[in-house]
């Protein structure tokens, strides 16, 4: 006889992920880098407002990136803009490693990366208007339709991230995939704390490096969507 997989009545429901944890091969100079550089540079996830001046050491504007791969575009971001600070959120070991490698090849003193679930992170660590600008670049499409539930770009999420904006910060997207970038331009335009800085989709700003997930997209003849929304004052 199967078994009933649902939750007993009464019982917590998991939540739903945007992601799926995969294992994966670390090189030697991921691995290398977890253990020289992560006690300095990952920081440790707890349900607890950050000190963002306390972390860096500094006051400065704070970024966050949610989900950023291997981290090539993240450091990028970070050597560009050596006045800002960023956070990086991501829970792929190997991406982490990555990472980690450019910070201690490229000495990228602006940089600190959670390995915790991004939504978990806004809500619990970063306080409400203390970003100026978020990140969220190609994440992962959830082409089937059963699946859709599984985007990240939700109603609840997009008021989240508003929340934790400063006034004048943005929200920056990027997809390959269209269906995706248009229930992304929905969302975001329904919700009443963010404004478009573009009539629809944003030409790419020449200061987003092209991703890997971009490149592959191009390959494969997709288009590229970005959307920028700030904050209302």
């Amino acid at each position: 006889m199967s078994q009933d997989p649902s939750p007993p009545a009464g019982a917590p429901r998991r939540p739903i992920r945007s992601y799926v944890l995969r294992g994966g091969r670390l090189g030697t100079g991921q691995q290398r880098a977890l253990v020289e550089l992560g006690p300095r540079f990952v920081l440790p996830y707890a349900a607890a407002p950050l000190d963002f001046e306390a972390v860096f050491g500094r006051r400065a504007p704070v970024l966050l990136e949610i989900g950023f791969g291997m981290g090539d575009a993240t450091a990028q971001v970070a050597a560009a803009t050596p006045e800002r600070d960023l956070v990086g959120c991501e829970v792929h070991e190997a991406g982490i490693g990555a990472l980690l490698k450019h910070i201690g090849e490229q000495g990228l003193a602006n940089l600190r990366i959670l390995r915790h679930d991004a939504v978990e992170v806004l809500r619990e660590m970063v306080p409400p208007a203390s970003l100026a600008g978020v990140h969220l670049w190609f994440p992962d499409p959830w082409h089937k339709k059963r699946h859709h539930k599984r985007r990240i770009v939700q109603p609840d999420f997009v008021a989240l991230v508003a929340s934790r904006l400063a006034p004048g910060g943005y929200f920056h997207c990027a997809t390959d995939w269209q269906p995706y970038a248009e229930q992304m331009l929905e969302v975001l335009s329904a919700c009443p704390a963010l404004v478009n800085t573009a009539a629809g989709y944003a030409p790419r700003p020449a200061w987003r490096p092209q991703t890997k997930f971009e490149r592959r997209g191009l390959q494969l003849g997709h288009g590229v969507w970005d959307l920028v929304f700030s904050r209302a004052s």
